[in-house]
């Protein structure tokens, strides 16, 4: 079992930046990817961002490449989503999420299974 608790969310202006940390509590095994989503308002939940425990290796939106970095202390237990650049249209609640399961060569943009509870990100412009 994994609990995850996002902070670092809030109110920014148009073209700030803002850095989300996701704090991963349990046991996060080699295989997993953890991973940063959003929804807004009236909105499906998107994909923004993942990285895989073991390697390190990264997968973006491409709403989000060039402005957004993912990253992970593997020894901390903690992911983050470093956003520059940001856009009204960035608002959202943003989410951390962990996926359990082994891919060889592919970093998963879906078959997320834990889930954090979200943090609000709001873009003035």
């Amino acid at each position: 079992q994994v609990q995850l608790v996002e902070s670092g969310g809030g109110l920014v202006q148009a073209g700030g930046s803002l850095r989300l940390s996701c704090a991963a509590s349990g046991r996060i095994f080699s295989t997993y990817t953890l991973g940063w989503f959003r929804q807004a308002p009236g909105k499906e939940r998107e994909f923004i961002a993942a990285v895989r425990w073991n390697d390190g290796r990264t997968s973006y939106a491409d709403s989000v490449k060039g402005r957004f970095t993912i990253s992970r202390d593997n020894a901390k237990n903690m992911v983050y989503l470093q956003m520059n650049s940001l856009k009204p249209e960035d608002t959202a609640v943003y989410a951390c999420a962990a996926n359990p399961n082994l891919y060889y060569n592919y970093v998963p943009t879906g078959g997320y299974t834990y889930w954090g509870q979200g943090t609000q990100v709001t873009v003035s412009s």
